[in-house]
């Protein structure tokens, strides 16, 4: 049986790690004579990875593959940045070529960015022959929600688990959510986090990293308090007003420790555009006024990111991703943001959402800095999320093979 794995962004690459790296180990298990899940499914899995270049140059793409011992993708799209509209558009025409070319079995997509929807669409209308024959549609982290359609990865996140044959989710506020939908209950399973797998595989690794002595962070083996900052949302980043107001936010903790701030593209093009200016002493208004004691680095790889974030006092981010791996490494999280669609990170784990004004932040640092997070696991992030999506997915395919299926239009 053949599956295509599409990525397309960061994020991507750490959900599909995982479950590449349990294809590989369920194909040498059956090359040595282990039991298959049933005689249907008792094949090995042929993998193609393709990579959309949604992120494409290497600190947001390239490192990430050497961290995650990813391999080199099998087809690589080169599509980079672009309007929602042009770059989703630009990935369906190229990646239906290839999908046409491998006629895989299942394609897998992963997360919420416009990588995703545009392979997702592409893959539930095509049609291999006139018996309607196609592949089967796979959605990793399905079912999140955040109620806010300004998000376009909200958008995204309906129409590719309204298209998909199976929903693979990661919380239970998921099921909630595809069963109010009317997502029929069979296409969607509860296996966990494949971000946390990656989490919990590489966070041992993450302790060779310098990083930390390279900002001065740690010196005898001793780490200094800091926090750390991620932005890159483009509500929070595109709006001067708005990133004026979360950097003034940071004013009291800077004061406090270091704010370690590893800058997004779009953020960096964003400050300098707002004519924030970026200096030794921190941030910078452009009449000199000091917004906030924060530190700026270029992006970071897996492994050196993971080291910052895992030693850090408190964690700053409007990023969905990093409000899961705080909760699952215990460290206090304020999520500038308005809403999250990851619910478990405030109900079972160490995340706050503060909202964007200055105020909101303000109030929840002060809370989160007295609070003695500890490593809260929700149901299913125990690393071993991609190895029941791999089953699941062998089944599925067996299954399907015995059964003609008309292609939607």
């Amino acid at each position: 049986m053949k599956i295509l794995t599409v990525v397309g962004a960061r994020p991507n690459f750490m959900k599909a790690a995982p479950i590449i790296a349990a294809i590989n180990e369920r194909n040498q298990e059956l090359a040595r004579g282990a039991e298959p899940e049933s005689d249907a499914a008792a094949e090995q899995i042929q993998h193609v990875l393709v990579h959309t270049g949604q992120h494409y140059d290497e600190f947001m793409s390239g490192s990430f593959f050497t961290d995650l011992n990813l391999p080199k993708p099998d087809v690589h799209l080169g599509i980079g940045s672009g309007t929602h509209a042009g770059q989703t558009a630009e990935i369906m025409k190229k990646y239906e070529e290839i999908v046409m070319n491998e006629k895989p079995d299942l394609v897998i997509v992963v997360g919420d960015v416009n990588s995703t929807v545009a392979c997702a669409l592409v893959t539930a209308k095509i049609s291999f022959d006139t018996a309607g024959k196609r592949p089967l549609v796979a959605h990793v982290e399905a079912g999140l929600r955040s109620f806010d359609r300004t998000m376009p990865e909200e958008i995204n996140r309906i129409v590719t688990d309204h298209i998909s044959d199976l929903l693979f989710v990661t919380e239970e506020s998921g099921l909630v959510n595809l069963r109010k939908e009317g997502i029929a209950a069979e296409k969607v399973h509860f296996v966990g986090n494949t971000m946390i797998d990656s989490l919990l595989a590489f966070r041992g690794r993450a302790d060779s990293s310098t990083k930390l002595e390279e900002l001065g962070l740690r010196k005898n083996k001793s780490v200094a308090k800091y926090a750390l900052l991620t932005l890159h949302r483009p509500a929070n980043v595109d709006n001067r007003e708005t990133l004026e107001n979360i950097l003034a936010g940071l004013l009291e903790l800077g004061k406090d420790c270091p704010i370690i701030f590893p800058v997004h593209p779009r953020t960096q093009k964003r400050i300098e555009e707002f004519g924030i200016e970026l200096n030794a002493g921190g941030v910078s208004d452009g009449n000199g006024a000091k917004l906030a004691g924060i530190h700026l680095t270029d992006p970071l790889g897996y492994l050196d990111f993971l080291c910052l974030m895992k030693n850090a006092s408190l964690v700053v981010t409007d990023s969905g991703g990093v409000q899961e791996e705080t909760t699952c490494l215990g460290i206090p999280c304020v999520t500038v943001r308005e809403n999250t669609e990851r619910p478990v990170t405030v109900e079972k784990g160490t995340n706050i959402i503060a909202g964007t004004s200055r105020e909101g932040i303000r109030a929840a640092i002060r809370t989160q800095s007295q609070r003695h997070a500890s490593a809260s696991a929700p149901m299913h992030w125990d690393g071993k999320a991609a190895g029941r999506i791999v089953k699941v997915l062998a089944q599925a395919v067996a299954r399907e093979r015995q059964l003609p299926r008309p292609v939607l239009t």
